[in-house]
């Protein structure tokens, strides 16, 4: 006889096989987000790592001279050959409201004069760093050009690691302050880029200028009627191709030591009978150094081998000239005026182009790039200021202009003497003749009892300065750094205006090569 089980222990049997795969589909769920999750967490660093390595870090400078620039040109491609994407920007297509949508930024900017910002980070100090940002993802550093020189050492490059933090930025590593190139100051910027790139780059910066050997083919005095304060026309020619650059570029020179001042140095540390074995190496890499010059320094080197007192020494700085010549005339001409020191020494860089360097000795120079000075469009009028050897930087503009049929020039020239500093005289006369120059003033400032200078000649022809100016005008300033930069532009300012003349910055009308 067959029996049953009871309805109820028949319906029950369903309600535990839905519920025990109800549970093992859950714990099937559970394990599943569980590994998942884990997964997730092990993949996040190497997203994280390929999400940088993708995120584009914004390389921004702010270029007087073209220094901060190549600098820049040099830090955006070390990065991008350590595979990082990089965006390249003057100060002068800065946008403030993009930084709030970048993630990474290195600034590389110069200060010019008394803490004054380039002209080309002009409009970003006016409308940009006139009120706080808000960029609080912002992670940045700041490389800071400047010369101790002057009181306000670095003042703009400090003020933009100000304004970025007061946004709320993240410094990557504090502010590197440069003085002049200073190699060592460099060289911890290469370093501090490596340790962002995550990898290591090369023990050095790359020379953000390639020099090669030039031959030093001609010197003659400028003003032999003024020793005390010598100028001379110096001539380089390649050894190699002839590179190419425009007027307004700018000539690095790595001078050389005195060969008196090597000697001298040879015979405090007693290396003459190094000298003997291994003289011509050891004085190449003496005369490329900078030799100490306190008892002191020199004691500290004296018991170190030969080996060890060449790794210790620091390469000479390089110097930098306004190129007077274009590539058509097959050479780098050069105006280069004797700086001393107080006790009566030559300048470094002077010293060897005037003086030390025979004719025919091979010169380390390269050509570096100045955007923002070169030529104007050839129907713009122009009006070139410059005093001293600052005539050097605006007689390839001249001769530009020239080649360009460019007719509608004015120079207006100062100096101490006609008799004595009248320099590039014969081009002068030569391109009023021929209607080069339109317009020609002088402020030979000690031929008269009264003082004159540039800027008085400026407020002299102001109404002229200003007809010119509504024409169309670019003005371009070359020469001292200290006392004439500073008056040209004030005596500019009342002439047209502070508005006006800031606009002309702004707009590349109003461009400065000082120094």
């Amino acid at each position: 006889m067959l029996t049953f089980a009871p309805l109820a222990a028949l319906s029950a049997e369903p309600q535990r096989l839905v519920a025990a795969g109800a549970i093992a589909f859950a714990y099937v769920c559970f394990s599943a987000l569980v590994l998942l999750r884990h997964a997730a967490r092990r993949a996040a660093p190497s997203r994280q790592r390929a999400d940088q390595a993708g995120a584009s870090v914004l390389v921004a400078y702010a270029s007087q001279t073209g220094t901060a620039e190549a600098l820049a040109q040099s830090t955006s491609e070390a990065l991008r050959q350590a595979g990082r994407a990089v965006s390249l920007q003057s100060f002068a297509q800065l946008d403030a409201a993009a930084l709030a949508h970048v993630q990474t930024a290195l600034f590389i900017v110069s200060t010019t004069g008394e803490g004054d910002p380039p002209d080309s980070a002009a409009r970003f100090v006016r409308t940009a760093m006139r009120e706080t940002a808000q960029i609080p993802a912002l992670r940045y550093a700041v490389l800071a050009l400047g010369d101790r020189g002057f009181a306000r050492y670095c003042a703009f490059g400090d003020a933009v690691d100000a304004w970025l933090a007061d946004g709320g930025a993240t410094r990557l590593f504090e502010t590197i302050r440069v003085h002049s190139g200073d190699a060592a100051a460099l060289a911890l910027w290469w370093q501090r880029i490596g340790v962002f790139a995550g990898q290591s780059l090369a023990s050095e910066p790359p020379a953000t200028t390639q020099l090669s050997p030039w031959s030093l083919c001609a010197r003659t005095p400028a003003n032999p009627r003024n020793p005390e304060n010598a100028a001379y026309y110096v001539s380089l020619r390649p050894t190699g191709p002839l590179p190419q650059w425009t007027a307004g570029d700018i000539a690095i020179v790595r001078p050389r030591n005195d060969p008196a001042d090597v000697a001298a140095f040879v015979s405090q540390l007693r290396l003459d009978g190094e000298m003997q074995r291994d003289g011509a190496a050891l004085a190449e890499h003496l005369a490329r150094s900078v030799l100490p010059q306190t008892e002191d320094a020199i004691a500290a080197l004296s018991s170190l081998p030969p080996a060890q007192l060449v790794a210790q020494l620091q390469p000479l700085p390089t110097r930098e000239y306004s190129i007077a010549s274009l590539p058509d005339d097959g050479c780098i001409e050069l105006l280069v005026r004797q700086a001393r020191h107080p006790n009566g020494r030559l300048g470094l860089g002077s010293g060897w182009l005037t003086q030390h360097a025979p004719n025919g000795t091979a010169v380390e120079l390269g050509v570096r790039t100045n955007a923002a000075f070169h030529p104007p469009r050839s129907e713009q009028p122009m009006i070139l200021i410059g005093n001293g050897t600052g005539i050097a930087g605006l007689r390839a503009h001249l001769k530009a202009r020239a080649a360009a049929g460019a007719m509608r020039n004015w120079l207006i020239f100062g100096e101490r003497a006609a008799a004595d500093d009248f320099f590039y005289r014969d081009d002068i006369a030569k391109w009023r003749i021929a209607r080069v120059l339109e317009r020609v003033d002088f402020a030979f400032s000690r031929d008269q009892p009264q003082r004159v200078y540039v800027q008085d000649c400026l407020r002299t022809r102001a109404d002229d300065i200003r007809a010119w100016i509504d024409a169309g005008a670019v003005i371009y300033v070359c020469g001292s750094l200290r006392g004439m930069s500073a008056a040209v532009t004030e005596a500019l300012t009342g002439t047209v205006g502070e508005t006006t003349l800031a606009d002309m910055i702004e707009t590349g009308r109003y461009r400065r090569d000082v120094y």
